[in-house]
């Protein structure tokens, strides 16, 4: 099947969520497509039908985390994602791969660097209390020089605030100091949503 064509079903399957189950093995197999485009593809709908269906991705979580390595930002940004996701759902799926994570706080990429925060509360979400010895990070990335990177961070510690605010309240500060003086009326905004979400 030609690239463009594969990509039109793979677009048809995102909207039939009645059959994501049984065609978890058929997408599972196209991230070995040589199409950079299918492959992307593939990891977000692996990790929408991972968030449904976690057992069901079991085996192909390490196809996944693999692809974290890769030298390309787009699939770099799609397996956090989709471990993001998946890790909402179950985090022990992705435990072997969590601590890994970190470092694309750092990415080169400013796409990556906001994956990995949208990974982040989405594992936190259900999963809060394992971050308490790293918001440092998140900390670093509300300073990020990328706009898009700087309104997603605060999101990270409304996220935290709401279930364990205890672990954020030492930013508290910075947060406010943030939401007085940044440029940027999104990240102001983030940063007071996140302080309200505090309690």
């Amino acid at each position: 099947m030609k690239e463009t064509d594969l990509y039109k079903q793979l677009g048809e399957l995102t909207k039939q969520k009645e059959i994501w189950e049984e065609n978890i093995p058929y997408i599972s197999s196209l991230l070995s497509d040589p199409s950079t485009k299918i492959q992307a593809k593939s990891l977000w709908l692996l990790g929408e039908m991972g968030f449904l269906y976690p057992q069901k991705v079991r085996d192909t979580v390490p196809k996944i985390a693999a692809f974290l390595d890769s030298l390309d930002p787009l699939l770099r940004d799609r397996a956090l994602n989709a471990l993001g996701r998946i890790g909402r759902a179950d985090f022990e799926l992705i435990r072997p791969f969590w601590e890994s994570l970190f470092s694309f706080a750092k990415d080169e990429d400013p796409r990556v660097r906001l994956s990995f925060i949208w990974a982040s509360e989405n594992i936190a979400t259900n999963t809060p209390d394992i971050y308490k010895d790293h918001i440092q990070v998140y900390e670093a990335l509300l300073h990020d020089k990328e706009d898009k990177v700087r309104m997603e961070a605060p999101e990270m510690f409304r996220v935290l605030g709401k279930r364990r605010p205890d672990l954020v309240r030492p930013y508290e500060q910075t947060l406010k100091h943030i939401a007085e003086t940044d440029e940027n009326h999104v990240v102001r905004i983030h940063c007071l949503g996140a302080i309200k979400a505090m309690g």
